[in-house]
């Protein structure tokens, strides 16, 4: 179940804990894509925190929002970029976009392959996608008073083996939000050095989040057992006798 997206916008934008975290998210993306110069960038679910750097250089940005979400404009001080979408049929022509960021977007999803199958459409051949998901093992998933502590969180294997799956091998992962989720003072003084800390230590296990860099693969996989699906289609009237010649 996705979140409100007015819980979003007071999280990231009116506490320090979600303006905290906002910052060092959008640390780790702006270090794996500094810059989207003339490239047509997305983001999906509530990425708005980390499209904000691609806004003057980029040839467009389209800020996706779910419709069980709900959407807010964005950005507050230019022409609105966000959009309303159903979450598995988005207002983007299939092959358009270099790069989209998944954030709050793939663990609330009640259709997570469908989803990712959307993605896949939308991408252009090698464009890059980054999903950002709550990690299984970090305190932030285990924390209901933030937005990471909803959904299904990941371990680095399952997003891996379920994007690859879908035809968007990863290239390379990182994390983030390494610093607890405390509000107090102490904690939100000291975050930038346990994140620091953090990327040095590990990139998997300790953070918050974990953030997986795709490319899209073209031709996609074949899908297991599709196939064999396709030739075999549910007929209604499976196990029931064919009607014969009426007897005399």
């Amino acid at each position: 179940m996705h979140l409100d997206v007015l819980d979003l916008r007071t999280f990231y934008y009116r506490t320090q804990l979600g303006r905290g975290a906002q910052e060092a998210i959008r640390q780790q993306v702006t270090a794996l894509w500094p810059s989207a110069k003339g490239q047509t960038v997305a983001g999906f679910g509530f990425a708005v925190p980390l499209l904000r750097p691609y806004l003057a250089d980029a040839r467009r940005v389209t800020a996706l929002m779910p419709g069980p979400q709900g959407v807010m404009p964005w950005p507050a001080d230019k022409d609105n970029v966000s959009v309303l979408c159903e979450e598995t049929q988005w207002p983007v022509e299939t092959d358009s976009l270099d790069k989209l960021v998944v954030m709050h977007g793939l663990e609330t999803s009640e259709h997570p392959i469908a989803l990712l199958d959307e993605c896949y459409r939308a991408l252009a051949p090698e464009g890059r996608a980054l999903f950002i998901v709550p990690n299984r093992a970090g305190l932030w998933a285990r924390r209901d008073g933030t937005p990471f502590g909803f959904g299904r969180p990941y371990s680095l294997g399952q997003l891996e083996g379920q994007l690859k799956a879908i035809g968007l091998p990863p290239s390379r992962h990182v994390a983030a939000l390494y610093q607890p989720p405390r509000a107090t003072p102490f904690w939100r003084k000291t975050g930038h050095m346990w994140e620091k800390l953090g990327r040095r230590v590990s990139n998997r296990f300790a953070g918050g989040v974990l953030m997986v860099e795709v490319r899209k693969q073209v031709p996609a996989p074949p899908r297991a057992g599709l196939s064999e699906a396709m030739r075999r289609p549910l007929r209604v009237l499976d196990g029931l006798k064919q009607p014969g010649p009426k007897p005399v």
